[in-house]
């Protein structure tokens, strides 16, 4: 590897996990080779890129202008080596971040033909029910459910996920049927808040909208918990169709209430601001776009 362009790609994990030894890990190098590399960059440049403090380590004002560029730069590497080798030439390691479930249920269905057309790209899915910082933890890109609270993202919509409430005929038959939004108080709820207090708002056929504040008796920590607990018969929840759509098929689940819906989640892929995603990145959010609408 040229020693610039090393020095280049490790100062820049350097500035965005805030630590020399995970950047060597991600581009295996050893801490100390790290420190020396970064350290034999100064030296040339004539500035401080880093300054270490109790915690981390943080870009200094050089540092800061230093990595915008070197974001740029590499970016730019790629693209040119992507265009030398045609359309098909995708290398490296794409990193996504993705819920449990749509990861499993949606996104890994689909990788076949993505695969297949770049067999020299090797792809890593971080399946986990948590929000991913993306700079610090080197992730290319995340998938976001629901509703976008983090300023310094760049986001695109792939998809709308409709909800349902639903529950097992085994729990119906034991506990009947709600036979109104109010009913649902008097039920076992089941949800992922920690708190275990959940809003639903339910809309009707008709256009009409409840609002009703439900206190949980089961909480998990990831959906998929929610929707073993539902097979089980412990109760009902509110799931998106991408959670719990092959179950109502095989009529496992059935909805309750059925002329209520409730609030869609849309699915976003987001991006880091503040520098241009890598080639692959860009390639996989739009292959994802035209296999989810498909």
């Amino acid at each position: 590897m040229n020693d610039r362009f090393q020095e280049m790609q490790l100062f820049v994990r350097v500035a965005e996990t805030g630590s020399f030894s995970r950047a060597g890990r991600e581009l295996g190098h050893a801490q100390p080779s790290v420190s020396r590399i970064i350290s034999a960059l100064e030296v040339r440049l004539g500035v401080k890129l880093l300054a270490r403090t109790t915690r981390k380590v943080v870009p200094t004002e050089a540092g800061a202008l230093l990595l915008d560029k070197a974001r740029l730069v590499l970016a730019d590497v790629e693209d040119l080596e992507r265009s030398v080798r045609g359309t098909g030439g995708l290398t490296g390691v794409l990193r996504v971040a993705t819920p449990v479930t749509f990861g499993a249920r949606e996104i890994v269905p689909v990788l076949g033909p993505f695969l297949t057309a770049h067999p020299l790209l090797r792809l890593e899915l971080l399946m986990a029910d948590r929000r991913v910082d993306l700079l610090e933890e080197g992730v290319d890109l995340a998938i976001r459910m629901g509703e976008l609270d983090e300023s310094g993202l760049v986001s695109r919509r792939l998809a709308t996920a409709p909800r349902f409430v639903v529950a097992s005929p085994a729990y119906m038959a034991l506990k009947g049927e709600p036979l109104s939004p109010a009913a649902l108080i008097s039920h076992d709820i089941i949800t992922v808040r920690p708190s275990g207090i959940d809003v639903w708002k339910l809309r009707h056929n008709d256009g009409g909208e409840t609002s009703v504040r439900l206190q949980a008796r089961l909480v998990t920590t990831s959906t998929e918990g929610v929707v073993a607990a539902v097979l089980a018969g412990l109760g009902l929840a509110g799931l998106s169709r991408v959670a719990c759509g092959a179950e109502m098929a095989r009529g496992n689940l059935v909805r309750v209430l059925p002329e209520h819906s409730m609030t869609p989640v849309d699915v976003h892929a987001v991006l880091a601001a503040g520098h241009r995603p890598p080639a692959k990145a860009r390639a996989f959010i739009e292959y994802l776009a035209s296999a989810l609408a498909g």
